[in-house]
């Protein structure tokens, strides 16, 4: 089967390092910014710029994230064949998950919560009640479903050939697009943004990005059938990005200045009515344009390694599994700190940051995590 070169893609290392780090940052701001979502610790002060850096966050950096999934994924069933593809997945992808379920996120629940009763009677309900923690890991339990069913289906269609055909020009892109708006407005109509389901009683999902990250998936496994990457046109890329760049603006504008100049209200992460479907419209071509922006960006500017790059691409993914212990460890160290809230997203990310690609690098030393998560 044709698909992309096979050298190395310098710039997709720097790419998911770029967004590890933004990973970082979001979970930072939580205690600090106006989310829906749920965190163990919140400021009584907010920010209110880190409402849109919440929102334009959301609206592409995991999409992104499972592109480029995505797009590894072929070779990878190419060269291994589907049986040693999911091995290797349930080992990089399942071991960290088990690890964490069941040994560390109980004792920092246990700590969190505080409960009357003794640790092992809460582990013991944690277990039989299913009331199973997976927090920001739920991104490697979709990629493990997500990785059975392309196996499966390579088993079905392995000897099909593929025909490369030429990236999608403006008019593509833009359909996929609507046809995104479109489908993330009716799904949430009954699952707004922030509203996770468990299918299967185990699979964590927010069915209002769903749609979103399915096919930016799927999209990847036919960039690099297709080889988009490497042939898409630079000017088109960067026109996209612009547009992505322009709207994210927009937001950031529009909700600093909402209440000032007493602009109405256009923006709705759920429900049937039109402000549901502008925000639906305006988060996909966010997402559009930096997520096809960006990587024909890091593609003709960021190509390149250095010592630097290389330590943190290779600890990137290491970063991601530890990320969250680090960040609620250094948000309740400046829980007492007088400043202002902003000051203490910013103190906390640039600290965090570091220490946390130091940390997985130190962890990496041992022959038996490398092995898991090299």
């Amino acid at each position: 089967m044709r698909g992309a070169p096979t050298i190395r893609l310098i710039f997709m290392d720097n790419l998911r390092v770029f967004l590890t780090m933004l990973v970082v940052a979001h979970h930072a701001a939580q205690p600090y910014g106006p989310t829906g979502g749920e965190w163990p610790l919140f400021n009584s002060d907010r920010a209110v710029i880190l409402g849109p850096f919440f929102a334009v966050n959301a609206a592409f950096f995991m999409g992104l994230f499972f592109f480029i999934s995505g797009y590894f994924l072929p070779e990878a069933c190419d060269r291994k064949g589907a049986k040693k593809l999911l091995q290797s997945r349930l080992r990089r992808l399942g071991i960290p998950v088990l690890f964490f379920v069941f040994l560390v996120f109980p004792p920092v629940l246990y700590v969190l919560t505080q409960p009357s009763v003794s640790f092992w009677i809460f582990l013991q309900v944690y277990v039989k009640q299913r009331e199973i923690e997976v927090a920001h890991l739920w991104f490697l339990l979709h990629l493990l479903v997500y990785t059975v069913v392309y196996g499966l289906w390579r088993q079905i269609v392995r000897h099909k050939a593929w025909q490369t055909r030429q990236p999608p020009g403006h008019g593509l892109i833009a359909g996929y697009g609507v046809a995104l708006s479109l489908t993330t407005f009716l799904v949430r109509i009954e699952y707004p943004i922030d509203r996770w389901v468990h299918l299967f009683g185990m699979l964590p999902i927010e069915i209002a990005h769903f749609p979103q990250y399915v096919s930016l998936f799927i999209l990847g496994i036919l960039a690099y059938r297709h080889n988009w990457l490497w042939e898409m046109p630079t000017r088109r890329g960067l026109t996209w990005l612009s547009i992505g760049l322009g709207a994210g603006l927009l937001r950031y504008g529009y909700s600093l200045t909402r209440t000032r100049f007493a602009l109405p209200d256009l923006i709705a992460g759920g429900g049937f009515g039109w402000r549901a479907l502008i925000w639906s419209g305006w988060e996909t071509t966010i997402c559009v344009g930096l997520c096809l922006g960006l990587l024909v960006l890091f593609r003709e500017r960021c190509n390149v390694r250095s010592s630097w790059s290389r330590l943190l691409s290779a600890n990137a993914y290491g970063v991601y599994l530890i990320h969250l212990l680090v960040v609620l460890y250094l948000q309740f160290l400046v829980v007492p700190l007088a400043i202002a809230p902003l000051a203490k997203f910013t103190l906390v990310t640039i600290v965090g940051t570091p220490v946390c690609f130091a940390l997985s690098n130190l962890l990496r030393r041992s022959r038996w995590i490398k092995f898991v998560i090299s």
